[in-house]
């Protein structure tokens, strides 16, 4: 293969990585059962220091979730990627919003790290193989804003503005 044709391999192997993971981020906040599957390989391990395990603990563990874990947010950051043949380790850096169900009251919690994937290229396809969270930073910022009345003072003009784990205006939008 030429330079300009291994070039634009490893561009769009990037840019299949990047999909994967982006998957990943919606299907975790979605608990989205399908779109996780599509970015891991079955035979992957997760280690969340708080989690580990194979990829079907790591599913009954997202999916549906803590219940105490009324919404997330996972924004992806940059990601490092190097590619090595059919295999990647890639850095990618998240910021992570929790909204807790504390019992009497709900909290915000943010959190900043980096996930440092391995990922392989089976049969065309890239998902990840391993994956370990770096924790940097973490946030509790107390009392979740209350939605129900809008935001800044102004009311929404519709209960569909307010995000949710499953089946809000997004699971819509998608269909």
């Amino acid at each position: 293969m030429s330079d300009p044709q291994k070039q634009m391999m490893q561009v769009i192997d990037k840019d299949a990585i990047k999909d994967c993971l982006f998957r990943l981020a919606r299907g975790e906040d979605r608990r989205d059962a399908e779109l996780i599957t599509s970015a891991y390989w079955p035979d992957s391990v997760t280690d969340y220091g708080v989690f580990k395990g194979n990829f079907d603990e790591y599913l009954a563990w997202v999916v549906p979730g803590a219940e105490a874990i009324l919404l997330t947010q996972h924004t992806l950051g940059q990601s490092y990627i190097q590619l090595q043949g059919s295999s990647a380790r890639v850095e990618t850096c998240v910021t992570s919003y929790h909204r807790v169900n504390m019992g009497d009251r709900e909290a915000d919690t943010v959190i900043g790290g980096r996930y440092l994937d391995e990922l392989e290229k089976r049969d065309g396809e890239w998902r990840i193989k391993s994956r370990t969270m770096l924790y940097d930073w973490f946030q509790d910022f107390g009392d979740s804003a209350d939605f129900s009345q809008g935001v800044m003072g102004i009311p929404f003009s519709g209960s569909h503005f307010v995000g949710g784990i499953q089946d809000d205006f997004s699971a819509t939008f998608f269909k």
